[in-house]
């Protein structure tokens, strides 16, 4: 492990210092002690799903964040907000990025950092990467040079000092084992420069205007005071001006954080993972590279769904309930909807992200529907603070809203966002599930008569198909979330409708649009009846995505018999035939065009159509192929045979 090269560092160093005068040498050997003793403690964690013993190696699940030090503009914030997949982690890539090694540099000026804000969302790691900071220093891979002591202050233990109302001074505060305390009151005294405080959670605090408003005024770090008191001299550098800060926050409590720290000081932000730290988690997760690439295709496949893998909470979520899936049958072990992991994402925030919450949850989640329904009818994703506070009584302490400031001509405006634009259709949906909002589903259906395939209320309904299957309703019962089963029977209703009516559309967005409603409500038997009301499924330039190809495969493998499948102009690759192999196979009647196939794709296109069948050639176009076929008559090239 990482840590180990950190003792072996600190022997060898122990080894050069024995000529050294006595108390340096003691005092070297107490550090080293409290790096062996930081490793014990912060080497593992325990997930959500932990029980007792059931310790996970840090090193074995942390993975860098992308964290970039530039405030967005309203037009990035909106495209962060709407984009999906692939594209919003290129809009993120494309910002100035750092890593926590270059926290203290010399900013543009030249001057020295002395504090740093590190923002972040709820469930976008930045305890982890408190814990990992910690770890890395006592390991000896991180800040050697620059500091011999790093503090760690946890503010949710901080919130139980204050409840005690004791008198404490710095080192009372930060001692972790009372062994230390004379090391740590020493190097406070001799080298505060060289001491770094990392404060965790600054939003959790539950005594922040205590602190702004403190009476009590702390002016030495060793004579016992208000834990507010104190907090609040060693923010503002009234105490221990030479050490060094590092703050983590969620972005609600920035604003009232940074008025407070010391200066210089630098803002970062973590946006949670990259593309690549989406890859690399997964592959520490699952450990084996197999299933950790078949865990990511799928994920990869659901737009919606890898975008919000961004946020690691739910990276881990996906990669937790994949595992379990695989212990239950490793043949069939696929990815839950897109809505119920965003209802374990839910409920993970309620549990472990909401203390101190001023509202009962039941409340809280009814004043986020209100918000969300009002940001899908103007369409709108961007919300002043008066319109937040006109539902939400303090959206400050709520884990899935982000708060920021906007320039605004010669001014800075309060915004609000939720995390994403799918949560906020999300959360609509939770919002229609509720008894007293029946009407409204019916009201919000009705509003679809002429398909449109840029509507905003489309996911809306795709949720609320995804709210209504079995599974997901027992979930959210368990959870105490609102949800209503007779809400199932008019989407129902209502979908078969909409299908009897396309069978004879031109529009085959709306199609896919049926056939994604079908896939979020995850029911076989009610897929199977649905899919049987057609007769032919035809798709005609339109591009099917990987996300649609997984989707449509999972409805036709729900389907006895496939009478006709037509896929013309719709960008089917090979990959994206493998994709569909289990349901091209079993087509009594197929065409298609496949792009980019090369000779060595020609097996797999075989091995798809299946056996008996004549290939023969069409078109001249290598790159291009036009398939068909009818009984045992496949069209493609000259000389093959699936025979």
């Amino acid at each position: 492990m990482v840590w180990k090269k950190g003792e072996r560092a600190c022997e060898t160093f122990l080894s050069l210092l024995k000529d050294v005068e006595p108390g340096v040498y003691d005092q070297h050997q107490m550090i080293h002690n409290l790096k062996e003793w930081i490793c014990s403690q912060y080497k593992t964690v325990q997930e959500y799903t932990s029980r007792i013993g059931e310790d996970v190696l840090l090193t074995d699940r942390y993975t860098d964040l992308l964290i970039v030090q530039q405030h967005r503009k309203q037009k990035e914030k909106e495209e962060e907000i709407r984009f999906r997949g692939a594209s919003l982690f290129s809009v993120r890539e494309a910002y100035q990025s750092t890593t926590v090694d270059q926290f203290f540099s010399p900013n543009d000026r030249g001057d020295i950092t002395k504090a740093v804000i590190l923002q972040g969302h709820s469930g976008h790691g930045k305890s982890f990467m408190a814990q990992k900071i910690m770890l890395d220093w006592a390991s000896g891979n991180l800040y050697q040079d620059r500091f011999e002591l790093i503090l760690h202050l946890r503010c949710k233990e901080l919130n139980q000092v204050s409840r005690e109302r004791n008198d404490r001074c710095v080192v009372d505060l930060v001692s972790y084992n009372k062994t230390f305390t004379p090391l740590i009151s020493q190097k406070l005294k001799d080298s505060p420069q060289k001491v770094l405080f990392l404060v965790d959670g600054f939003d959790e605090l539950r005594f922040t205007n205590e602190i702004n408003d403190s009476l009590v005024i702390c002016q030495d770090p060793f004579t016992p005071a208000p834990v507010e008191a104190i907090l609040s001299a060693l923010l503002k550098g009234t105490i221990l001006d030479d050490c060094f800060l590092l703050v983590t926050t969620r972005p609600t409590a920035a604003d009232t954080l940074s008025k407070l720290l010391k200066h210089p000081l630098r803002f970062t932000e973590t946006l949670g993972f990259s593309e690549k730290g989406v890859q690399e988690y997964f592959q520490r997760f699952c450990q084996d590279q197999q299933v950790a690439e078949k865990a990511l295709r799928s994920v990869k496949a659901t737009g919606t769904l890898f975008s919000s893998c961004s946020i690691p909470v739910i990276c881990w979520i996906v990669c937790t309930v994949f595992r379990e899936q695989l212990k239950e049958n490793a043949e069939m072990a696929e990815l839950e909807t897109t809505t119920s992991i965003f209802v374990h994402f839910v409920s993970t925030l309620l549990e472990h992200h909401c203390q101190g919450l001023s509202q009962p949850v039941p409340t809280l989640l009814r004043s986020l529907g209100q918000l969300a329904e009002r940001g899908m009818l103007e369409q709108q994703v961007l919300f002043e603070k008066g319109s937040v506070l006109s539902t939400v009584s303090d959206p400050a302490s709520v884990p899935f809203l982000c708060k920021f400031l906007l320039k605004k001509k010669v001014c800075l405006e309060e915004m609000f966002s939720f995390m994403h634009l799918s949560f906020q259709e999300f959360f609509t949906a939770l919002y229609y599930t509720s008894d007293q909002n029946e009407e409204k589903v019916k009201e919000l259906l009705g509003s679809v008569k002429e398909y449109d395939g840029k509507s905003y209320v489309l996911p809306v309904i795709q949720f609320l198909f995804g709210l209504s299957n079995k599974e997901v309703v027992q979930d959210l019962k368990k959870h105490e979330l609102p949800s209503t089963p007779s809400i199932r029977e008019k989407l129902e209703m209502w979908i078969l409708e909409l299908i009897e009516k396309s069978k004879d559309s031109k529009k085959r967005n709306e199609l896919l649009f049926i056939l994604h409603c079908l896939y979020e409500l995850h029911e076989e038997e009610f897929v199977r009846r649905a899919m049987e009301v057609w007769g032919k499924i035809t798709f005609a330039s339109i591009p099917l995505t990987t996300t649609d190809c997984s989707v449509l495969l999972y409805c036709l493998q729900r389907c006895p018999t496939i009478r006709s499948l037509e896929l013309w102009e719709c960008n089917i690759t090979a990959e994206k035939l493998r994709m569909l192999q289990p349901a091209l196979s079993r087509c009594e009647e197929l065409g298609l065009v496949v792009e980019e196939l090369s000779d060595a794709d020609v097996n797999d296109l075989i091995s798809a159509l299946g056996k008996g069948k004549i290939l023969s050639g069409l078109g001249t176009n290598q790159t291009r192929h036009d398939i068909s076929i009818n009984g045992t008559q496949t069209i493609l090239r000259p000389g093959y045979s699936s025979s």
